[in-house]
């Protein structure tokens, strides 16, 4: 199987919100994040529940619990990528719409300009 390329959302002011989060978060947290974004590129499609699962409209989750606090990553997949477009903390089982509304804007000026939208790591 193809490992899936793991791309960020890049607004077109330049900025990466995902990655702007990220540098905020806890190292602990960021360290799981990581390892599920790495479990993402290895399996793509295929990584399901408890690691990540379906919302609605194309959109996926990237599920990470630390303690209390429940960590989200929002991604679609494009082409044999996966490009990850919104994040959040979630104080319930349930992301909350605004934050799918989000990721579903995101993911469909993406589509309209895939190069002008994408950062890569390095």
């Amino acid at each position: 199987m193809p490992q899936t390329k793991v791309i960020f959302y890049r607004e077109e002011d330049g900025t990466v919100p995902v990655l702007e989060w990220l540098d905020a978060l806890p190292r602990g947290a960021v360290a799981k994040l990581r390892v599920k974004l790495s479990r993402l590129h290895e399996l793509g499609h295929e990584l399901r529940r408890p690691e990540a699962d379906y919302l609605r409209d194309g959109i996926y989750e990237l599920r990470v619990r630390l303690q209390t606090i429940n960590y989200r990553l929002l991604y679609f997949f494009h082409g044999n990528q996966a490009a990850v477009v919104s994040h959040g903390i979630v104080k319930e089982r349930r992301v909350p719409t605004k934050e799918i509304e989000a990721a579903i804007e995101r993911k469909q000026a993406f589509e309209k300009r895939p190069s002008l939208h994408t950062y890569e790591e390095r």
